[in-house]
């Protein structure tokens, strides 16, 4: 069988990542306005965490056009200090800070307005710069934002537009409260190789999957939620919460307050909520397994009682044997059910969750030497466009012994990125259909990349429904999703 190895894939975002965020220690401080005579506005708000923040400058003209652009302002404390930034270049001498405009942002006519930020990080205070220059020029008048931005790092790529794709969405309100998936299903448990609802009968759950919650959080709010839950009328939310790349080992209690966050999100419109405790690299999940039993363990203590939760312990594992996952999963799973015993527990598979065969193998050895515990399922992830029929036919063949569940898929590369296949997509997406299979898409998310559901910039407005601000892939996501469920409930 062919090998299709995928170590890179979604490491192309990591590079621009350089803090760490969790919304339930931010705070949001609109704090800096300013427009000089001849012609400038400046806004500057922050969120902050302890040592660190992310700072989001919004720069009108209300001049001549300018091609070019400076804008300068001094840190009022001295331990503040520019960390990675977008949409400019930056500069720090001791206290005073430059931004330099890019070719892409550079040319502003009168009225128009561009936005750019950076993660800094402070020692001692963090007050806002008071003055800012723009091409040399004091900036005095005021502005005052509308919505602060959310806390959270921008992809490194292209830059997001100033203002969101226009489009018109269609109300959503919201389905009964006895009509959301959680609602009809209940507590999940497997019964023989199917997904089964609390009256016994199999199931599919269909969904998506965020992104990193270091890079994206700014995708997951109110209004995004909403739309999933009920124009897409999705089932599932797959809270995604890398470990290594700047997530969990960088701020362990941060981060599990926002994956519990998430989780109450989704518990109120009545989604499951699949939590990924997502390492990629190093492919040996025995490297986080002290980390996995603290998360976990906190997890399942605080979500014991919902019935709405679903822990996947590794993402996907690659370079180690089926064993050694086996292993790693046995240690993991009892400090779950030491507190929520009826949950669903995914374990993820050799090569990066193929069954193996990214890696020559296949199912039969999870067959032949399968986890020992009750309530557990195995995760299987493709990319359309890399992987196709012989993976769809170890999918079959695994089917018939094994309880599946897809935790993460694209329609286009494994890289993440290239052009939509829409024709393995569909061949993908036919099999999990019928062989009721639950799936989650990788991702809800306006990452620069042919997998991201939402474009470029939608998460900084304020509109995630209809199909205006999607993808080709959101587009066809959303169009697969949103059918019916057909939940058996007798």
């Amino acid at each position: 069988m062919q090998k299709i190895p995928r170590p890179t894939r979604r490491h192309l975002l990591a590079a621009g990542a350089a803090a760490a965020l969790t919304i339930g220690a931010s705070a949001f401080l609109p704090v800096a306005n300013a427009m000089a005579a001849p012609g400038c506005a400046v806004t500057y708000t922050t969120s902050s965490w302890t040592g660190g923040f992310t700072a989001n400058i919004t720069i009108k003209n209300l001049g001549d056009a300018v091609n070019g652009w400076t804008l300068g302002f001094s840190f009022p404390d001295a331990g503040q200090r520019v960390g990675q930034g977008w949409s400019a270049t930056y500069q720090q001498s001791g206290q005073s800070v430059t931004a330099q405009s890019l070719s892409w942002n550079g040319s502003l006519a009168g009225g128009a307005s561009t936005t750019i930020g950076f993660n800094g990080s402070w020692a001692g205070s963090n007050p806002a710069p008071t003055s800012f220059t723009l091409n040399g020029t004091v900036c005095t008048g005021a502005t005052t934002p509308t919505t602060p931005p959310p806390p959270t790092t921008p992809p490194p790529t292209t830059p997001p537009p100033t203002t969101p794709p226009p489009t018109t969405p269609p109300p959503t309100t919201p389905p009964p409260a006895g009509q959301t998936p959680v609602a009809v299903n209940g507590q999940l448990r497997v019964c023989g190789v199917n997904l089964c609802n609390q009256y016994g009968r199999p199931i599919q759950l269909r969904g998506m999957s965020t992104h990193g919650l270091q890079w994206f959080a700014r995708c997951y709010n109110d209004a995004s939620l909403d739309a999933l839950a009920t124009d897409w009328r999705a089932d599932l939310l797959r809270i995604s919460m890398y470990v290594q790349e700047g997530g969990y080992e960088t701020d362990p209690s941060g981060f599990t307050d926002r994956v519990n966050t998430l989780v109450d999100e989704a518990g109120e419109r009545g989604l499951y909520a699949l939590i990924d405790f997502h390492t990629l690299t190093p492919g040996d999940p025995m490297y986080n397994l002290d980390r996995a039993k603290t998360f976990f363990a906190a997890v399942s203590a605080r979500n014991a009682n919902r019935n709405n939760v679903i822990y996947e312990i590794a993402n996907e594992p690659n370079g180690v044997s089926w064993q050694t996952i086996k292993n790693y999963a046995e240690q993991v799973i009892p400090v779950i059910r030491a507190n929520d015993p009826d949950a669903i527990v995914v374990v993820g598979t050799r090569g990066w969750s193929s069954l193996g065969v990214s890696e020559g193998g296949n199912s039969t050895e999870v067959i032949n030497n399968p986890v020992n515990a009750s309530n557990v399922m195995y995760a299987f992830h493709f990319y359309a466009a890399s992987h196709k029929d012989n993976y769809r036919a170890e999918v079959e063949r695994a089917a018939a012994r094994l309880p599946l569940f897809v935790t993460e898929f694209g329609t286009v590369t494994y890289t993440g990125g290239g052009a939509v296949d829409a024709g393995s997509s569909t061949a993908w997406l036919d099999l999990l259909d019928r062989l009721k299979i639950s799936y989650a898409n990788w991702t809800y998310s306006d990452a620069d990349e042919g997998s991201a559901a939402f474009r470029p910039g939608t998460c900084y407005g304020g509109t995630y429904a209809g199909t205006g601000v999607l993808t080709e892939s959101g587009v066809f996501m959303r169009n697969r999703i949103r059918t019916p469920d057909n939940f058996p409930t007798s």
